[in-house]
């Protein structure tokens, strides 16, 4: 999510997640804003470190300084950094 934002209830993010986890695939959403342990059926982590340790690949809205040791295995439409 966009950092500062509290609208990943209406994210369209959702529609990504329903197409991913019925090819059988586990989901981890990183959101450490969240308080439930689980976000539209999936996990929720809010320690980034252990985020990124589970995760094979990243789908990230914006690219963040946090991300960039992992940055090989994240998908992301934020093609120059800033946006």
């Amino acid at each position: 999510m966009k950092e500062g934002s509290d609208n990943f209830r209406s994210s369209a993010i959702k529609g990504i997640m329903k197409r991913i986890k019925a090819k059988g695939i586990e989901v981890f959403v990183y959101e450490p804003e969240l308080q439930e342990n689980y976000f539209f059926g999936s996990t929720v982590l809010s320690d980034i470190n252990a985020f990124k340790l589970r995760c094979d690949s990243i789908i990230a809205n914006r690219m963040t300084e946090c991300l960039k040791d992992v940055e090989s295995k994240c998908f992301s439409r934020d093609l120059y950094g800033v946006n």
